[in-house]
This record gives C-alpha cells, structure tokens and sequence, in this order.
C-alpha cells in the first residue's frame, strides 16, 4: 500500500479525520498542514487504519483529541491579559490575510 493511502481507514476514523482537519482550517492553519495533523491525531488515537485484521478489537485513545485545547489554555492563563490581546489581534489579522489570498487564489 502506497504512502498516503487511505484505504486501510474506516469511514468512521476519515470523518474523524476531515472534522479535525476543519477546525484546522478554521483557525487558519495551512490546508497540507491541516491534512497532516489530523490523519496524526487519529493514527494517534487508533493506531491507524482499522480495516486490517491485526488492528481489530484495541480501544480508541480520546487523550490526543483533548490534549491541545488543554495545553493552549493552560498557557493562555500563564500570560497577561495584554499579552493575550496583542496575540489575539495578530491572529485575527492573520486570519483575515490568509482568507483573502484564499479569495485571490481562487
């Protein structure tokens, strides 16, 4: 099976997959970027694909969809309320400029 194939997956662990990659998305991550982070989330999660007979049967592992809201909040509160605002401003403008050359591009 060639790289990148994802045939082996369930289509439980691709819708998995193509909402993570949304949020992603959302939040104004790269579209191959996305990709990547979400198909390593839910390998993470499962241990890959389910289809082959040898993955049948473990447990799904939620810990790595849970961990990065945890970790981001936990460094939000260790900063100042400035410090959050000046990055939050920085985020919406990156946002906005990405959105854009998403419109220009397309």
């Amino acid at each position: 099976m060639p790289r990148g194939d994802k045939s082996a997956y369930t289509d439980k662990q691709k819708r998995q997959a193509q909402h993570i990659e949304e949020g992603y998305i959302d939040r104004g991550v790269p579209e191959e970027e996305a990709e990547a982070r979400a198909w390593a989330t839910v390998n993470k999660m499962s241990g890959g694909g389910k289809k082959s007979g040898s993955g049948r049967g473990k447990q799904v592992n939620k810990e790595p969809a849970r961990k990065g809201g945890r970790a981001g909040g936990a460094a939000s509160a260790a900063r100042t309320a400035a410090e959050r605002s000046a990055s939050a401003k920085k985020a919406a403008q990156t946002r906005a400029r990405n959105a854009a050359n998403r419109k220009a591009g397309a």
